[in-house]
């Protein structure tokens, strides 16, 4: 690293009184930052001069301080710099202070509070958020230099094109390299457009579920808290959770990197039950249309996604009409799947499942969109854009895709193409259902966690339903434990992601060395199990519930249990 990418990396602290220097340049460095403590205003700006990732200054340094120097740099920035301060203020609420921190902001402009007293974790975040905004800023540098240069040399050649008409062929070739290279600058621009509408639609969407979860958690700490809005808070922290759970759902079905379930099943009783399902959403003014074959059709997907996929486009044809018209659901064999948004056509056997409405139709500038994440034409509030996302990851993932025709004024119909598959044979024998475990029973469990936190709930999650529990933090550390006393385990319950040796291949070790003993993986996302499955083992999805934990390790108990008894 250059001195000069040194000095653009590093925070700049200026915290003269008491520890908050020392102790904040000390946390902040064992979070991995650059750090640099100024003795005063004037070291500050000379700093800043040089170059800066991030200030982090008390309140205390700047009032009743000549700021002018200060906010002459700020105000001399270049277009795309815009300095991240990060401000230590005190719960002191006179007017006049109140008056000179609003200047003060105003005056920075980028300018974040962190009010004493001040938590590590909470620091390192608001800083490492202002040093990555920073960063941003120097990449759009960069870029407007090279976008800039790109011009220029355009400019150039184009004179130089001009003047030697002889060299006419020459400089044509010249041109449209450049020309090139100037469209693949456009399209890492319109990437990166891309990745910003993401993010911010995830934190958007993610800190409005952390809110409502953060409060109800601060409510329930209150004392003497009366048992019906302590059970409206826990309520509602468990249906947040559940709404950020299919959140993660559709981004990774968007993304085409959803652990899919996919099983043989019948189009026309999901559409039935679909339907009636949705009539209570699209409510008594909209009539419901069902067009369905005569002969069964069945395909091979995830019959939960399936279901969400024809629900989004219910909603969505619902939200178009404004509550009035006619939503039309027809299933039909199809032998292609017409080309689209640039995908060529495809030939085959497909189950098509079309959804049309009679609503406002969509215009053609938006229909390129409509499948991107977080793109919607709704009002706030009213939709987060992610549900045709869903839809189209979905039907990429199935092997299949989803087409869209829509004319302004006359309605829409989106198509849902998933591959046709022969009925499957029927099954006599159902699987027996366990009774539950009750509270006592003693069943002994290695779990394999190497996250802390999720670790100590889920030991401490397992002893309330009364399991014997002993905790690893990796494969190693499980393997180890095993090798030892394997016999005194009924279960192995372990998370997919780990440094080192996965949950998968830990699972397949321990398959090879202890056959007896089961395992039950859990995870909130693996790309092994996306593109793999699970391998066969028992898999429960995060974030899950106590009542999933006991059913997943109970079945797996049952099975432990009609072995030998083990000796401990």
């Amino acid at each position: 690293m250059t001195a000069l990418e040194e000095a653009t990396s590093r925070v700049l602290i200026l915290a003269p009184i008491g520890r908050d220097g020392p102790a904040s340049a000390e946390v902040l460095r064992r979070a991995g930052m650059s750090v640099e403590i100024c003795r005063d205003l004037v070291d500050l700006v000379a700093r800043i001069q040089v170059g800066a990732a991030a200030v982090f200054v008390a309140e205390e340094a700047l009032v009743g301080k000549d700021l002018s120097p200060l906010i002459a740099w700020v105000e001399g920035q270049p277009p795309w710099s815009d300095l991240p301060f990060v401000m230590l203020t005190s719960r002191q609420a006179r007017p006049p202070l109140l008056a000179w921190r609003q200047a003060t902001v105003r005056t920075l402009r980028n300018v974040s509070l962190l009010e004493r007293p001040v938590q590590a974790l909470n620091l390192t975040s608001m800083v490492s958020a202002a040093v990555r905004s920073r960063i941003r800023q120097y990449e759009v540098r960069v870029f407007l230099r090279a976008q800039s240069h790109a011009a220029e040399a355009l400019e150039a050649r184009v004179v130089e094109r001009t003047k030697a008409l002889a060299a006419a062929n020459s400089a044509l070739r010249d041109e449209m390299a450049e020309r090139e290279r100037v469209e693949e600058s456009l399209r890492q621009s319109q990437k990166m457009e891309a990745i910003g509408q993401l993010t911010g639609g995830v934190a958007h969407d993610f800190n409005n579920l952390l809110t409502v979860i953060r409060s109800s958690v601060d409510l329930l700490k209150r004392p003497d808290l009366a048992e019906e809005r302590r059970r409206r808070y826990v309520e509602a922290i468990s249906d947040t959770t559940t709404r950020a759970s299919k959140l993660t759902s559709q981004l990774l079905a968007f993304a085409r990197r959803q652990s899919l379930k996919p099983e043989v099943f019948g189009v026309l009783n999901s559409v039935h039950t679909v339907a009636d399902m949705v009539a209570p959403l699209t409510g008594s003014r909209i009539a419901i249309d069902k067009r369905l074959p005569d002969a069964a059709c069945f395909i091979n997907a995830d019959p939960s996604q399936f279901d969400t996929s024809l629900i989004n486009l219910a909603v969505n044809a619902r939200d178009a009409m404004d509550g009035e018209g006619r939503l039309t659901i027809i299933v039909e064999p199809a032998s292609r799947i017409p080309a689209a948004r640039a995908h060529p056509e495809v030939w085959g056997a497909f189950v098509a499942v079309s959804v049309s409405d009679t609503g406002s139709g969509i215009a053609s500038g938006d229909l390129e969109r409509i499948f991107e994440p977080f793109f919607t034409t709704k009002s706030v509030g009213q939709g987060t854009g992610l549900g045709l996302s869903q839809v189209f990851g979905f039907a990429k993932q199935s092997g299949g895709s989803v087409a869209v025709e829509s004319e302004v004024g006359r309605g829409t119909t989106f198509t849902l193409y998933l591959p046709s598959v022969k009925e499957p044979a029927v099954e006599t024998d159902a699987a027996p259902v366990p009774a539950p475990l009750v509270a006592g029973h003693g069943t002994s469990v290695l779990l394999v966690e190497d996250n802390a936190d999720v670790g100590a709930f889920s030991v401490q999650a397992l002893q309330e339903l009364g399991y014997r529990t002993t905790l690893a933090c990796d494969a190693a550390q499980a393997l180890s434990v095993l090798e030892l006393t394997a016999d005194a385990f009924d279960i192995m319950f372990s998370d997919v992601m780990m440094p080192g040796m996965n949950g998968i291949e830990l699972g397949q070790k321990v398959r090879r060395l202890h056959p007896d003993l089961p395992v039950v993986l859990t995870s909130g996302y693996s790309q092994v199990l996306a593109q793999d499955g699970s391998h066969g083992f028992e898999l429960l999805h995060k974030p899950y519930s106590i009542e999933d934990l006991s059913r997943v390790l109970q079945k797996a108990a049952e099975g432990s249990r009609a072995k030998p008894t083990r000796t401990a």
